[in-house]
C-alpha cells in the first residue's frame, strides 16, 4: 500500500540529490556546509523513524547549527538569466501548463485513490495524489522540453538554496505546536484567559478566541499549530461546551481568523518569507506590510462571522 513511507522515501532522494549537487558546486562558497544541511534533512526523511527521539533531536540541533552559523550559501545552476528568458519566450505560457498537471493529479487522484483503498492508505490520498502530480509534470517536463533528468534537480536546488533555511520553518513550528498541545499549554491559557474574560459575555470568548488564533498563529507562524491551543483554552471548554456553539463553525472560521494572523508574520515563512527570498526583495518584510492592510479586515470580518452563525 502507497502512503507516507513512499513519500518520505521520495522526499529523501530528491534532499539527497540536492546534497550531492550541492557538493559537486565549486561556485558556492559553503559548498560543504550546504551539502551538509540538505543531506541531515534527507537523512531525516529516510531513516528518521530508526534514529530515535535522541538521534532526531540531534538531527535537529545539527540542522539548526548550520543555519544559525551561516553554513548555507548559493552556487550557480543552470542557465543564465537571458538564456532563460530566451527559452521561456520560445515556449510562451504553455510552460504554465506543466505546472497545472499537479494540482490537476492532486484533485482527481484525491478521488479516484479513495476507490482503490488496497492501493493507496485512505488517510493520505490528498499527499499521494500530489506526489504523483510532481512526478508526471517532471516527467512530462522533461519529454516536451528535451532535457537532462538533472535539471529539474539543479533547479530545484537553486530555489532551495534561495529559500535557505525558512524552507524547514513551517515544519518546525507545525511540531512546535504539536509539543505544545501535548505540553497543555492549552489549558494554561484558559486558565489565564479565565480571569481576563467578563463572566458570563459570549461575545467577548468570542472575540478572545479569534485574537488568539491570529496571535498565536504569528507568533508560531502556523494556524495549524495555533488551533489545538486556542481549542483547548477557549474554543471547546467555553464556546462549545459552555454556549453550545456549532463546532464545525467554530473552528472552520477559527482556522479562518488565525489565517489572518498568517499573513501579518515573517514567521510564517513558506507564504512571506519565501516570496520576499524568491524575488529577492530588499525588505524581507514588503510581502507582510502588503497584506496587513488586507488581513486587520479579514479578521473582524471572521469574529464577526463566528458570533452571528456559530450560536444557536
Amino acid at each position: 500500500m502507497i502512503g507516507l513511507p513512499q513519500i518520505y522515501l521520495l522526499a529523501g532522494l530528491v534532499f539527497a540529490a540536492f546534497a550531492a549537487l550541492s557538493a559537486r558546486d565549486r561556485s558556492n562558497p559553503k559548498r560543504y556546509s550546504t551539502a551538509a544541511f540538505w543531506a541531515l534533512l534527507a537523512l531525516s526523511m529516510l531513516a528518521g523513524d530508526r534514529l530515535g527521539d535522541l538521534g532526531n533531536g540531534f538531527l535537529v540541533l545539527a540542522l539548526v547549527a548550520i543555519a544559525g552559523l551561516g553554513g548555507l550559501g548559493k552556487g550557480v545552476a543552470g542557465d543564465d538569466a537571458a538564456q532563460q528568458q530566451t527559452r521561456a519566450a520560445s515556449h510562451g505560457n504553455r510552460l504554465f501548463l506543466l505546472a497545472l498537471v499537479i494540482p490537476a493529479t492532486a484533485l482527481i487522484g484525491s478521488f479516484a485513490f479513495k476507490a482503490v483503498p488496497q492501493l493507496v492508505d485512505p488517510r493520505q490520498v490528498t499527499l499521494v495524489s500530489l506526489a504523483l502530480g510532481v512526478l508526471l509534470a517532471s516527467a512530462a517536463g522533461l519529454i516536451w522540453l528535451r532535457e537532462s533528468p538533472l535539471v529539474p534537480l539543479q533547479q530545484g536546488r537553486r530555489l532551495m538554496d534561495a529559500v535557505g533555511w525558512a524552507a524547514l520553518l513551517p515544519q518546525m513550528l507545525a511540531s512546535l505546536g504539536a509539543v505544545f498541545a501535548i505540553a497543555g499549554v492549552g489549558k494554561v491559557v484558559g486558565e489565564a484567559m479565565s480571569g481576563v474574560i467578563p463572566a458570563d459575555s459570549r461575545l467577548a470568548a468570542v472575540v478572545a478566541y479569534g485574537l488568539g488564533m491570529a496571535l498565536f498563529t504569528m507568533v508560531m507562524g502556523n494556524a495549524f499549530a495555533a488551533f489545538p491551543v486556542m481549542m483547548a483554552a477557549i474554543g471547546l471548554p467555553l464556546l462549545i461546551q459552555h454556549y453550545h456553539g456549532d463546532p464545525a463553525v467554530i473552528a472552520a472560521v477559527g482556522m479562518l481568523a488565525g489565517f489572518c494572523g498568517t499573513l501579518m508574520t515573517p514567521m510564517a515563512a513558506n507564504f512571506n518569507v519565501v516570496p520576499a527570498a524568491l524575488l529577492d526583495l530588499k525588505d524581507r518584510n514588503a510581502v507582510v506590510k502588503a497584506q496587513i492592510g488586507t488581513a486587520l479586515p479579514l479578521l473582524v470580518f471572521n469574529i464577526a462571522l463566528i458570533a452571528w452563525v456559530a450560536f444557536p
